[in-house]
């Protein structure tokens, strides 16, 4: 059963659909549409969002405050123009594509098999289809969050060791103070170049010897899974807490009513409901993506190993205390928000469509 549905009778009625290949495909490209609709929609506050979040050094004087949030965003505009707002979205919408509809379908599915029937539906098995369905969603597309989180962080000024710096790329050097070599990233890297950047972190210099004792140098892909552990356990009160909230208020705000006027509001009910969900699962779980970014983009300052938790928390804390865990909430409150609620409006106004 879809806790989303549309009243009553399609609830019951979609019950035999759920195991059906094609039922499950139009659930995911609604999904997966929506996915991609709310993103574009708070691009530009991503793009802010993140390097705050992640301590830029060309934007860190515009965090604290609701005006920096608008201030950054002139200064990349003026810089960049449009293009400068948007940098990374490319690889967004090649990650939330594939997330949101594997998010969605999987919730579709974990939702039946946990609560068959609309009276075993409980809050905690709501939390549960929530959270599973998100960490299935983040195994199979994090490879593609990291690469948008690189893009999306590199800045004209930005400079990063030449172990990290993608191939074959036309890179001005530089000296450092303390003699070590530097190099400036392109001002709108590629997608290709984001790869190939992660790729080649921490690759031993051409005169060192090689070795296979690095996990890096034995298992290249595990670049592409930086800071995955602490985006798991995010993911796991996001998620929850947004189905949950989701699921909780459609249930006694939706179910109760009937007749056409209930229909005729659906896409409003939607909306307003995916507002209070993404409010309560951004709050909910924003430390936790604080820690992810940081141990994201720890291939660009300590490219030769992994960044653990312990010493990302550390560097957070040490640099904030307590707030450190929440810069830029502000902009994931005016990000998360509509996002959330035009992804779930549009996910059912989606499945509406297709008769998912």
């Amino acid at each position: 059963m879809v806790p989303a549905v549309h009243d009553k009778g399609k609830a019951r009625a979609g019950h035999g659909q759920d195991k059906n290949w094609n039922y499950i495909i139009r659930s995911g490209l609604a999904g997966g549409i929506a996915g991609c609709v709310a993103k574009t929609v708070i691009a530009p506050l991503d793009r802010v969002k993140i390097l705050f979040q992640t301590s830029n050094p060309d934007f860190q004087r515009y965090a604290g405050t609701w005006s920096g949030v608008f201030r950054a965003g002139k200064v990349i505009y003026n810089e960049q123009g449009v293009r400068g707002l948007l940098q990374g979205h490319s690889a967004t919408l090649a990650r939330v594509f594939p997330y949101a509809a594997i998010k969605f379908m999987a919730y579709d599915q974990v939702h039946h098999v946990l609560m068959p029937a609309r009276e075993k539906e409980t809050n905690a098995r709501r939390f549960a289809a929530g959270a599973i369905s998100g960490c299935i969603s983040v195994f199979f597309t994090y490879p593609l969050e990291l690469i948008r989180v690189r893009m999306a962080f590199q800045t004209r000024h930005q400079r990063i060791p030449p172990t990290s710096a993608a191939a074959g790329e036309p890179l001005a050097s530089l000296a450092s103070s303390s003699g070590t070599r530097i190099r400036t990233q392109p001002l709108r890297p590629s997608i290709m170049s984001a790869v190939a950047q992660i790729y080649h972190e921490g690759d031993p210099a051409p005169t060192a010897k090689p070795t296979t004792k690095h996990l890096f140098a034995r298992f290249p892909v595990l670049k592409f899974y930086r800071g995955f552990t602490v985006t798991i356990v995010g993911m796991i009160p996001y998620a929850g807490t947004s189905f949950l909230s989701w699921g909780y208020m459609r249930s006694h705000l939706l179910y109760p009513r009937e007749g056409k006027e209930r229909t005729r509001f659906y896409p409003l009910y939607d909306l307003g409901i995916g507002a209070v969900a993404g409010a309560i699962s951004q709050t909910a779980s924003y430390p936790f993506e604080v820690v992810r970014r940081r141990m994201q983009v720890g291939g660009l300052t300590r490219p030769d190993r992994w960044m653990r938790w312990g010493e990302t928390v550390k560097a957070v804390w040490a640099q904030g205390g307590w707030r450190g865990f929440y810069v830029g909430l502000s902009i994931g409150y005016m990000k998360v928000v509509p996002m959330t609620a035009v992804s779930y409006a549009v996910w059912e106004w989606g499945k509406r469509i297709l008769g998912a």
